[in-house]
């Protein structure tokens, strides 16, 4: 919701109003095509609301950097070698490097684009000093609960320029002795006291700690329990249109109106049991990011079907794609277990857990939790000391992990639980009530800010906000998730 990366191996998520170009330029894409860098303006059409046919005109240009490469001929080692340079990779070798500890980053394409829209509540880019990275803004939100409701949040919303932040982050790695090697890590061994990645290309790197920051596909973490992930699952597109009915200052959140599937009887039946709603970003009168976003589902929703029930949506809301700018597949893997702490391998990102288990948000905390993980691996491998082995693994791991913030995490997965058994009459109950509550409230959940206690108070509220239907989908279909929270965070406890 917002914040996306997509499933695979690598980097699969201003002032108000200010848009820098008409068309994009570098979860949006804003670059010209190149046929209208060239002068040319392609003439697509599609049916009316019907948009699949159409291929997105825009590829991403690498970054333009004289990055420092590691060559195998100095037989250098390091203190850290992280793998993948997504948002998580690249903003912990940014942040690790400013204490002076030697890091490497593996990646087969370091100075790509990350192929991702990222969708940020401004306040959180602002407390990490990153709104400088933020391309365009709203100033509210809004969420449609049905056709004759409409919620209206008073909480700045931000796209995430993807080539800015990753300009600024690389900056900040060259400028803090970060090497780069281009290659995909294919093997990792451990010693007692050192790591050995192996790469594809025959080149063998060495450190104190490997860090795994390569996404959802990762093979280097390891799972002491069942992996029993919900799925966030979305098709999006930016795109040119000839009109839209949304407001520009105002970013679409959610919109659960299922009026459109008013003549498609299977689909309305299925979106019933299996909601999906709207995310909408208007940039212009007729430049919009479009994303229908099933929130979770077990087992993942079919992506057909998400873009079938998108095609409908539109036609009835009167948009005609004229041209498909750039289209993303988002796929998140959402709460389940966290890794087994503590191992070998370090990870940030993706694969460790820090995805909101009950909204798929992401880049956000990752870009916050980042210097806290950063400063752990300092004090380990940049004092005298050297704390290497299974003592910097169980430090660098409880940095990322205290036990309170596993136990809130047993929170935000009951929240996940609870949504999986909810319909679209639940699910428009649910945030109806769930956005009556205080902003403190709302605002601490969606950015996972809240402690326990405070989680605890939100529940009591939520329960009280709620209509008599939804108390009674509560009581009855949350008691079960509600007993394995309680269990897991007593394990969490008691370990």
């Amino acid at each position: 919701m917002g914040t996306r990366f997509m499933l695979s191996s690598q980097p699969f998520p201003l002032k108000p109003h200010r848009l820098l170009h008409p068309f994009p330029l570098t979860k949006i894409h804003y670059t010209a095509s190149r046929n209208l860098i060239r002068g040319k303006r392609v003439h697509s059409t599609s049916k009316y609301g019907n948009f699949l046919g159409l291929r997105p005109e825009y590829q991403p240009e690498a970054l333009d950097f004289d990055l420092p490469w590691c060559h195998p001929s100095d037989r250098a080692r390091f203190d850290v070698i992280i793998i993948g340079a997504g948002p998580a990779g690249i903003r912990l070798a940014e942040q690790v490097s400013l204490y002076g500890v030697k890091v490497c980053c593996v990646d087969p394409d370091p100075l790509s684009v990350w192929p991702n829209n990222y969708g940020v509540w401004v306040d959180e880019f602002e407390s990490l000093g990153l709104e400088d990275c933020l391309d365009k803004t709203w100033p509210m939100a809004c969420v449609y609960v049905d056709d004759s409701k409409t919620k209206y949040l008073d909480r700045c919303y931000g796209r995430v320029g993807r080539r800015k932040l990753k300009e600024r982050l690389v900056e900040g790695c060259v400028s803090n002795g970060v090497r780069f090697h281009k290659a995909k890590a294919w093997q990792v061994e451990h010693q007692e006291f050192e790591s050995c990645v192996l790469c594809d290309d025959g080149v063998e790197l060495k450190g104190s700690l490997v860090v795994d920051a390569s996404g959802f596909g990762s093979r280097f973490i390891e799972y002491d329990k069942v992996r029993n992930q919900g799925y966030q699952i979305a098709h999006g597109v930016l795109a040119e249109v000839e009109e839209h009915p949304f407001d520009l200052d105002k970013m679409v959140l959610m919109d659960w109106r299922d009026s459109h599937l008013g003549n498609e009887p299977s689909l309305r039946v299925s979106n019933s049991r299996v909601p999906t709603f709207l995310y909408a970003m208007p940039f212009s009168s007729n430049l919009i990011f479009l994303e229908e976003t099933s929130l979770v589902s077990r087992p993942v929703l079919s992506y057909m079907e998400v873009k079938r029930r998108m095609v409908a949506r539109l036609r009835h809301l009167g948009i005609r794609v004229k041209r498909v700018l750039e289209d993303e597949k988002c796929l998140i893997p959402m709460g389940g277990p966290l890794p087994r702490i503590p191992q070998n391998v370090m990870a940030i990102g993706g694969t460790s857990g820090v995805v909101h288990p009950s909204t798929g948000y992401m880049v956000a905390r990752t870009m916050g939790v980042a210097p806290v993980v950063a400063f752990a691996i300092a004090e380990c491998l940049g004092s005298s000391r050297m704390i290497r082995g299974k003592q910097l693994y169980g430090r660098v791991w409880n940095s990322m992990w205290p036990i309170e913030k596993r136990m809130v995490r047993e929170f935000y997965s009951f929240g996940m639980e609870t949504l999986l058994k909810l319909d679209l009459n639940g699910s428009r109950s649910f945030f109806n009530a769930f956005f009556d509550l205080k902003p403190y409230y709302w605002q601490g959940f969606l950015s996972s800010k809240l402690s326990l206690k405070e989680l605890l108070w939100l529940s009591i509220s939520l329960f009280g906000h709620a209509s008599n239907p939804s108390k009674f989908d509560i009581a009855t279909k949350c008691p079960v998730p509600l007993a394995k929270m309680m269990g897991n965070i007593a394990l969490e406890y008691i370990g």
